[in-house]
């Protein structure tokens, strides 16, 4: 009989493995016939409607955080030309795609794994399964890929107000020169930046959408279970997020060698 502390670890590693093999059916059933184009866009408009207004507020409030924070640390160090490089980097590879993974994850993925785990203690999952209809295709895979195209989108409207945000706080408050503050993002800043963070963000979503799929897909028994399972999605999701983050800055820096270097 095995031990309850070598259970746990154990139960854990295969709902990773679990989770793992979901991404890879939602891969496989991605490029199969017929394609649910109209759930698909029902998704995109669903989510990308309770995401956009708390992406640009939440954008702002980063911007200007993040601007404010370095304008005064690099005025310490008798380096304020480089505030706009700075503020605007740190936008664009880390906060926007952060920002966006969080949102998805709170917003649409919550509702993702709402639905299917209403769908599958009402047994219409199983019904489907009966008819021969796979679920995987004909649900989870609309709906994680909306989550990665609005992911993408949110990533773009995200660092957009926030460079706009930090340039406000940085130029208007702290009495920064605005041709300081752009002539520190040219110089340093390069289209590898812009690009790291759309892959991060197409990376965020399809996590946040296999999860919140997978624990729809798998609930504690009745409706409470439902609510336990829409809250281990969004906590799970939160931890891959940043797991991902730290993974994938970790092999830009290494790949793409910092600009003037």
């Amino acid at each position: 009989m095995s031990s309850p502390l070598i259970a746990k670890p154990i139960s854990a590693l295969q709902q990773v493995g679990k989770v793992f093999a979901l991404g890879l059916d939602v891969g496989r059933n991605l490029f199969k016939r017929p394609f649910q184009l109209r759930e698909l866009i029902e998704q995109l408009w669903f989510i990308a409607s309770v995401s956009i207004l708390p992406a640009a507020l939440v954008s702002m409030a980063f911007g200007a955080i993040i601007s404010l924070q370095l304008g005064s640390l690099l005025k310490q160090i008798g380096a304020p030309s480089f505030a706009g490089a700075v503020s605007v980097l740190a936008n664009v590879q880390q906060a926007a795609p952060i920002i966006c993974a969080l949102l998805i994850a709170g917003a649409g993925g919550t509702a993702i794994c709402a639905e299917l785990g209403a769908r599958t203690i009402r047994e219409e999952i199983d019904a489907m399964e009966v008819l021969g209809i796979s679920p995987i295709q004909r649900l989870v895979v609309p709906r994680v890929l909306a989550a990665a195209i609005v992911a993408v989108l949110l990533n773009g409207l995200i660092s957009i107000v926030g460079v706009a945000g930090g340039y406000f706080y940085n130029v208007v408050l702290q009495n920064g020169t605005p041709g300081a503050y752009l002539a520190g993002f040219s110089a340093l800043a390069q289209p590898a930046d812009l690009v790291i963070g759309a892959i991060k963000a197409v990376f965020f979503g399809v996590a946040a959408g296999v999860v919140a799929a997978y624990r729809g897909l798998n609930p504690p028994p009745g409706p409470k279970g439902v609510g336990d399972a829409v809250n281990q999605s969004v906590v799970i999701s939160f931890i891959l997020v940043f797991l991902i983050n730290v993974v994938l800055t970790t092999v830009y820096l290494a790949i793409v060698p910092a600009k003037g270097s």
